[in-house]
């Protein structure tokens, strides 16, 4: 029972913080219209940023066993967001006015309320079933999406690291070695595109899992 307190109340936490950056993105967009796609980093980076850190504990759920989803989909999608958000757009300020942060942050926001939502209800043992089939139905188009935004901004980001050397590591005699971090980038580009497919794969069997006919009828008495 404290598990399951603690559990509905990291989501709602969550649901929270993506709510109001969901929120947020609509209102600007239909006040500000194309302007406010450019400074959404610098209106949301910082509620953004805490969401993302936030989720991992979700990792730590799932190795001390009160969550009960499969660990390795889970870890590489929540390292792949800390990696995009944390080292490639917040440190390099010209990519964060680029408009695909603006669509990569609103496909992650879509996705999270619906799963937070879901994740809340469930712990009370409440399943409605059109939320139910959004949550296991919504991610297979949108998580490809994501992928891609990630990789676009990846790409857009190589330019500036180049230029600007940002993580790039020449070490001393009598060591010659150093650590080109666009290379590393074009690199992890290879493992996020290897990765989709093993993710979209363990969300076709979780959809499989959840909205089979057996588990339908089960949810629906």
């Amino acid at each position: 029972f404290t598990m399951n307190v603690y559990l509905f109340v990291y989501d709602l936490m969550q649901f929270c913080g993506h709510s109001w950056i969901f929120t947020n993105m609509i209102i600007r967009f239909m006040t500000f219209g194309k302007d406010s796609l450019a400074d959404t980093f610098h209106s949301i980076g910082l509620v953004m940023r805490l969401c993302q850190l936030l989720s991992v504990l979700e990792i730590l759920h799932i190795l001390i066993g009160i969550d009960k989803s499969r660990l390795l989909p889970r870890f590489l999608q929540i390292t792949e967001r800390i990696i995009v958000l944390f080292v490639v757009i917040n440190s390099q300020e010209e990519v964060q006015g680029k408009y695909v942060v603006c669509v990569l942050f609103f496909l992650w926001n879509l996705l999270d309320v619906v799963r937070y939502t879901y994740n809340m209800l469930a712990r009370m043992g409440i399943y409605y079933l059109p939320l139910t089939w959004l949550n296991f139905s919504l991610c297979i188009p949108l998580y490809p999406l994501s992928v891609l935004a990630k990789g676009f901004a990846i790409c857009v980001s190589l330019p500036y690291f180049e230029s600007f050397g940002t993580y790039s590591i020449k070490l001393p005699f009598p060591f010659t070695f150093s650590i080109y971090f666009p290379y590393v980038l074009k690199m992890y580009l290879l493992v996020l595109f290897a990765g989709m497919c093993f993710i979209i794969r363990n969300l076709f069997s979780e959809r499989m899992a959840h909205l089979g006919t057996g588990n339908i009828k089960n949810k629906r008495s």
